[in-house]
């Protein structure tokens, strides 16, 4: 299989750790959103990242829709994502405030990026910073409570590939002081510590403006 994006990305990067926990190969192409465009849209029509290519030629688009698939992949046993009840939902949720979070970043980065500093709309832009900051501050609460290795036990779950990748990804591309979420700072170091993750880092490279 093909995994297309580019590992700066966090929803390319949460789906190639999960593949390697797994113990699930593929092939990588290093595709950018900008310069490789009209090659991503040959799988994407919408020509987004990831995409992953599987063996038989199918194409699955959106991070947690390859992590869905990946899940019923690996089998109840191995997968990364609980099954159901609570935990489930207690990992859905954490993860929509994490994935929001990037989002709110991207956002940020792309304001800084595309427009020229008198075009750009500063509330606008604020207030991406705030949802931001205030999905850090609720993560870094959640990482604060938790009293266990991994936020939902002994083993390392998408919850917390999912935290770690967003919460690199932000303080990295956007410079952000980590002392400011300390839990969150902790809990990231531990999985950035492991093989899979320092396999896949690829710093945020900000253009300068």
């Amino acid at each position: 299989m093909i995994l297309i994006g580019m590992f700066d990305s966090p929803y390319v990067r949460r789906v190639a750790v999960s593949l390697r926990l797994l113990d699930v190969g593929f092939e990588h192409r290093n595709w950018s959103v900008g310069k490789d465009f009209d090659r991503i849209r040959e799988f994407n029509p919408l020509g987004r990242v990831p995409t992953l290519v599987l063996d038989d030629g199918e194409v699955l688009a959106e991070s947690s829709a390859i992590l869905d698939w990946l899940d019923e992949y690996a089998g109840p046993e191995r997968a990364l994502l609980p099954r159901g009840g609570a935990d489930r939902r207690r990992s859905l949720q954490v993860m929509a405030i994490a994935t929001g979070a990037a989002d709110k970043g991207v956002a940020q980065l792309y304001e800084g990026a595309f427009r020229p500093p008198e075009k750009r709309h500063e509330p606008w832009v604020a207030r991406c910073r705030t949802q931001m900051e205030a999905g850090l501050a609720a993560l870094d609460r959640i990482c604060a409570e938790s009293g266990s290795e991994w936020l939902l036990g002994d083993r390392i779950g998408q919850v917390d590939i999912t935290l770690a990748a967003v919460s690199t990804f932000l303080h990295e591309s956007l410079q952000l002081d980590p002392a400011r979420c300390p839990a969150l700072a902790q809990r990231t170091a531990r999985a950035e510590g492991l093989p899979a993750f320092r396999e896949f880092h690829q710093p945020f490279f900000v253009p300068k403006t």
